[in-house]
């Protein structure tokens, strides 16, 4: 099969692939490949050798968005394998090992990791690991804050800001995520914003006439853009986390790109309150295992961050008194209040959740999203008061009770 010009994989091909390019299986070997992926831009193979269990899976960018045709530049695999390739230094095994990079294919081979389970499910389940915010604090502390300029030398810092620039992906962000969740009027004459037939009137108060929370979101969107602060993962969910008894693997950077550090700490601690909304409005139980782990994931986050600091920064001025309380501060604020937004555009946006879109259309799920929404609105509104992220947690809590 001819491999020298892009073309997307199916099954069949996949294996012809992992014989001739990736040299990975012999050409006489039973390899059985089952497309695994779930998501919207990349197509996704796991291959297993029936003679031994040797396993590989192969990624590819696809040329377009899948849910609406929107072309995209397959250049972004290129970014994510360059990703993956930093986070193994920085955080040894919490990522994928990669084995082979495509520029022609768009392709990435790497480490199978079905030994683990995705994170989302995980806890809809309620399985909560007791290494979860250790592990999740660590990957955060040790990825972000050594790729800012308070860690890099300037010149190094510029070159990756410019080679990690990616336009695209962040411009669906800065849609799906910073603007259109508080627009009613359609954005780029897209559909936008899916809302459960009856809480229409509740979006319309707390989001689109919310003239204070569309302030911020203004706000919240020029940092996203303008703020080449950290190298993000970019879209860090509890689907892109894996997790098992042992310990967890972080995939899919595809959407990184230099910006404020607290998206990513925001987009996981916000889809933490997805989890324990599904615990205690679905599963009806206390939700204190995940709110533990939205706790202390958030805490031991900032602990670490600390710790890197006074390891890794050594200029002068950075070691002054008072600047690093102040610096950790003003990444705290931006982590509670891109929490709100990622929360807010789940519930409303046309991306939304699995706790979300496979609960029935009823009383507790409408209560559900305006509980969430209402928590996230908190998030971003109070960022900077100290006790925020409990009002919004017990917010959650209180919201179930109440059924």
């Amino acid at each position: 099969m001819d491999f020298s010009s892009y073309f997307l994989l199916n099954s069949e091909a996949a294996v012809c692939y992992a014989v001739e390019v990736l040299h990975f299986f012999d050409k006489d070997e039973d390899v059985i490949c089952t497309e695994i992926g779930d998501g919207n831009i990349n197509y996704v193979f796991r291959l297993v050798s029936q003679k031994d269990g040797r396993s590989v899976v192969i990624k590819q960018a696809d040329r377009f968005l899948r849910s609406s045709g929107r072309p995209l530049d397959t250049g972004r695999s290129e970014i994510e394998e360059e990703v993956l390739a930093l986070q193994a230094e920085l955080c040894p095994g919490l990522v994928p090992e990669v084995y082979n990079y495509d520029s022609v294919m768009r392709t990435i081979a790497m480490e199978d990791i079905s030994a683990y389970r995705n994170l989302r499910r995980e806890l809809m389940e309620g399985r909560v690991y007791s290494h979860l915010a250790e592990y999740i604090s660590e990957f955060l502390a040790r990825t972000l804050l050594p790729s800012t300029d308070l860690v890099l030398d300037p010149q190094e810092k510029k070159a990756r800001v410019r080679y990690f620039i990616n336009p695209e992906l962040c411009d669906i962000s800065e849609d799906l995520v910073l603007s259109e969740p508080y627009m009613a009027i359609p954005h780029k004459a897209r559909n936008m914003n899916i809302i459960s037939p009856g809480n229409e009137e509740f979006v319309k108060k707390h989001l689109y006439n919310n003239s204070a929370l569309r302030f911020e979101a203004a706000k919240l969107r020029v940092n996203f853009t303008s703020n080449a602060q950290a190298l993000l993962h970019g879209d860090l969910h509890s689907g892109s986390i894996f997790a098992n008894e042992n310990g967890i693997k972080i995939i899919d950077p595809e959407f990184a790109f230099y910006g404020p550090m607290g998206y990513d700490i925001g987009n996981v601690i916000g889809n933490l309150f997805f989890s324990l909304a599904y615990s205690v409005f679905v599963r009806r139980e206390d939700g204190a295992a995940v709110i533990g782990l939205i706790k202390n994931c958030f805490e031991l986050t900032f602990r670490k961050l600390s710790s890197v600091y006074d390891e890794q920064v050594s200029f002068e001025l950075y070691k002054e008194k008072n600047f690093k309380e102040y610096y950790l501060n003003s990444v705290k604020s931006d982590s509670l209040a891109y929490a709100g937004t990622e929360i807010i555009r789940r519930v409303v946006g046309d991306s939304k959740v699995a706790e979300l879109t496979e609960v029935p259309l009823s009383d507790i799920k409408l209560k559900m999203e305006r509980t969430l929404i209402s928590a996230g609105e908190k998030l971003i509104l109070e960022r900077e008061k100290r006790n925020v992220l409990d009002a919004a947690i017990a917010l959650i809590t209180k919201g179930a009770e109440e059924i």
